[in-house]
């Protein structure tokens, strides 16, 4: 694909946020932080399109910002350099078995985060969404061997930390975010968003990702509207990584898997901040999740 006057950069993002999303989540190790990555490499990618150099590729030039953009997310977060080895090891990179590769793509965003950067980002591309060596090169900025190298060394470290037993414990929610969630979801379940209106502080914000942003009451207050005209939800208390979290299902499709997830977060007594995913389903891929049994 070649940049041109032409080229509907927007058009493009559409069509690569999921994927986009899945490598920022597993870099950063979460789906919540990686959606924050997304965004500011979308940002990043509309500002730098309209005075690029033509460009060859576009899907590896966006996921050259969203590598950098990454980067620059854990270097905040570790306060430090985020590592990266100078080691260039020519050594070969192997096919993989089927099962060795679903093993890997569908490992955990925890596990993911115990590989070095290096390793971790060259996996993450060659494995789990089938790019290239060229690609992977051009995307971290790393010569041949360099990647060949991270690669063996992460897909190593993947099939060690498979064997490996997963018993760290899951806490639950405390008693306060029980309650809050259970206010919140047992209301909207009941289509009773008179109710929750009264929940909801007069300059609450809110984010429908991947659509739009609402703020204050008067706003807010359509949202509601909105998911009164449909029936394809049914809200559970949870947890998405270890927050307190709403799970979305569909209540026609029995023992399904949650569709998308919303956050919110309350300031005193009165809600404060929501943030809803249903339009960006993508984001629960990978995710570690957990409905309330309190």
């Amino acid at each position: 694909m070649s940049a041109s006057p032409a080229v509907d950069i927007n058009q493009h993002l559409s069509a690569l946020r999921p994927k986009l999303h899945r490598y920022c989540a597993r870099m950063v190790g979460s789906v919540i932080d990686g959606e924050d990555v997304l965004q500011d490499t979308l940002i990043k990618a509309v500002e730098a399109f309209a005075s690029a150099a033509p460009i060859q590729n576009v899907e590896a030039w966006l996921f050259r910002i969203a590598h950098n953009t990454a980067l620059d997310f854990l270097r905040r977060r570790n306060r430090q350099e985020a590592l990266r080895s100078p080691e260039e090891v020519d050594m070969m990179t192997g096919e993989l078995d089927d099962v060795t590769r679903r093993e890997i793509a569908a490992a955990s965003l925890r596990t993911f985060m115990r590989l070095p950067v290096a390793q971790r980002s060259s996996v993450i591309l060659m494995d789990v969404l089938g790019c290239s060596l060229a690609e992977v090169c051009d995307i971290m900025d790393f010569s041949l061997p360099a990647v060949k190298a991270a690669l063996h060394r992460g897909r190593t470290q993947l099939r060690a930390f498979a064997d490996e037993p997963d018993d760290a414990p899951r806490p639950g929610l405390s008693e306060t975010d029980r309650v809050r969630l259970n206010a919140y979801v047992s209301r909207f379940n009941a289509r009773d968003f008179d109710a929750i209106r009264a929940m909801i502080a007069d300059d609450i914000r809110l984010e429908l990702v991947n659509r739009t942003r609402l703020n204050g009451k008067a706003e807010v207050s359509r949202y509601f509207g909105n998911y009164a005209k449909v029936g394809d939800w049914h809200l559970a208390p949870g947890q998405v990584e270890g927050r307190p979290a709403i799970l979305v299902f569909d209540p026609n499709e029995a023992n399904a898997l949650p569709k998308y997830f919303m956050l919110l977060d309350w300031s005193a007594d009165k809600l404060a901040v929501i943030r809803d995913f249903r339009h960006a389903p993508y984001a629960i891929d990978g995710a570690e999740w957990a409905v309330d049994a309190g």
